[in-house]
């Protein structure tokens, strides 16, 4: 059921969610707009009506207008915005303390809102948020690449990971998750439509919004590489479905370094004539 509904009192009949209705299923009944019970299952639950509705009439899926934040007037400012963009920055040295757990839940909470292929909306956000859970973690997996360096060596194009295990082993230097108290593997179906794309883009938005709450991230492949290809048994450990296609892993928590000013990249731009 997707329980639409519509507050008569509120709404105008101006025929915008109609109009914008990307499935085509809103109708307009006789004081205001329907969804009939045969279109219902054609519903993309993208909630574009609820969104665009002037007034706070429509209702959808238990959700009301309520619930949501008013967009007029609460956009960041353009050049905020890029100098955000600008200023992210991999962080690489972490301070030794666990997130507070709301601002985690927030952090993921907004990351969920990112598009995904078809509305589909099923990346999975595979979160370590105990640097002690995670400390473990690292002990297990530098052990299971420790066990393949000594039982014959990487694979080829692999074969510096037996620099990281050395300085792990030797020096307790983490090169892999870069002691980071907290680590995000976002992950989905493999039957999705964009699976990958899905996760890639979770990702993102969780990096700028952490950005803008002076939470430090780094895309990390070799934590990547290290679960996904050398020590796969560990995506079961970690409760990653067998049927996920795992996006990317992301080390994040309050960095220990900061940075004064944006750098200066050169976009590559071909324009097509």
């Amino acid at each position: 059921m997707l329980d639409f509904s519509v507050n008569p009192q509120c709404c105008t009949r101006c025929g915008k969610c109609i109009a914008d209705c990307p499935a085509r299923i809103i109708d307009m009944g006789e004081q205001t707009p329907i969804i009939t019970a045969e279109k219902e299952p054609h519903c993309y639950r993208c909630q574009h009506c609820l969104a665009i509705c002037p007034t706070g009439a429509i209702s959808i899926l238990g959700l009301k207008p309520g619930g949501s934040t008013p967009l007029f007037g609460n956009f960041p400012l353009p050049d905020k915005l890029e100098t955000l963009i600008k200023g992210r920055r991999s962080i690489r040295h972490y301070q030794d303390e666990n997130l507070d757990p709301a601002l985690l839940q927030r952090l993921i909470g907004v990351a969920s809102h990112a598009p995904s292929g078809m509305n589909m909306r099923q990346v999975r956000f595979t979160v370590v948020d105990d640097r002690e859970i995670l400390s473990r973690l690292r002990d297990q997996v530098y052990a299971g690449l420790g066990r393949i360096m000594r039982a014959g060596g990487f694979p080829a194009g692999l074969e510096f990971f037996s620099d990281f295990v050395t300085a792990w082993e030797e020096r307790k230097i983490d090169v892999l998750f870069r002691g980071a108290p907290h680590l995000l593997i976002t992950s989905a179906p493999k039957s999705c439509a964009t699976p990958l794309p899905d996760s890639l883009i979770a990702l993102s938005y969780f990096e700028l919004f952490a950005q803008s709450l002076a939470v430090g991230t780094v895309w990390n492949g070799l934590a990547k590489l290290a679960i996904h290809d050398l020590l796969p048994e560990t995506l079961k450990l970690l409760g990653i479905p067998d049927d996920h296609l795992i996006g990317y892993c992301m080390s994040f928590g309050k960095p220990a370094v900061r940075f004064s000013r944006t750098v200066q990249h050169t976009a590559q731009i071909h324009r097509v004539e």
